[in-house]
């Protein structure tokens, strides 16, 4: 029996655990299980790995896509660039295991995204400085738009803080992408504080968050006429893209 999981914390927002589950059942695979690893601390991540016996693929979530890199062997296809890692591929080599890191948070983003975008959408604006907020400004900028970031902390270039976020700038900004937690059940009344009346029907929001299907961010949004959606998608292709690597 192969075991794959999610690691974490907290994971009581998990996508992953049920939707492999389904799929496992739905299309026969019977040598395959994958449960939820909660990881209160990064530094617990190497005990977990010797002690799941039959671990050969894990996915990682909030707060160690970026933390999980120092325990890998090695990174693998966007998670060079991205320097941010969901998805594990475990080997046994020896008698230890070879750890190679993922990010198939880009493959899901850009693939749901790109249907999406129209002449206009020239300029994004990334809410959060996150492992998947590097994801995303990493497609973003392959597909050609001007990338800023927002965040309560900044950190390096093109970065400006909540409150510096003006109307002006917005109307000409058409690419919104929360992937701050803001908004996630059970905290449904919360978004990002931006300037919502300033957006208009040229203008795009994607959200991360999955749960609830139309968060706060993407209501204000809706409110003035924008084009939003919500995470969902791209949370399933991102997973069976890291299905195809664990079988590679």
């Amino acid at each position: 029996m192969r075991r794959f999981g999610l690691i974490g914390f907290p994971l009581s927002h998990s996508f992953s655990e049920k939707y492999f589950t389904e799929k496992f059942r739905n299309e026969g695979i019977r040598d395959a299980s994958y449960e939820n690893f909660p990881l209160q601390s990064i530094h617990e991540f190497p005990g977990l790995i010797t002690s799941v016996k039959e671990l050969a693929g894990l996915n990682v979530t909030i707060p160690y896509k970026e933390k999980i890199i120092p325990y890998l062997d090695e990174l693998a296809g966007e998670a060079v660039a991205v320097k941010a890692v969901n998805t594990i591929r475990i080997v046994p080599e020896g008698d230890r295991m070879h750890l190679t890191g993922y990010n198939t948070d880009v493959w899901g983003f850009e693939v749901t995204l790109k249907p999406l975008l129209k002449p206009w959408h020239t300029f994004a604006l990334v809410l959060g400085t996150g492992g998947a907020a590097k994801a995303v400004g990493y497609v973003l900028k392959k597909l050609g738009l001007e990338v800023w970031y927002l965040s309560r902390k900044p950190k390096g270039e093109k970065t400006i803080r909540y409150n510096e976020l003006t109307g002006p700038m917005l109307q000409q900004i058409k690419v919104l992408v929360n992937t701050t937690p803001l908004g996630m059940f059970p905290a449904t009344d919360t978004c990002p504080e931006i300037p919502y009346r300033y957006l208009t029907p040229e203008h795009l929001l994607y959200d991360l968050v999955y749960n609830p299907s139309e968060t706060l961010f993407m209501k204000q949004g809706k409110a003035q006429g924008a084009t939003v959606v919500n995470g969902l998608e791209m949370l399933r292709q991102q997973a069976e893209k890291a299905w195809r690597i664990w079988n590679e």
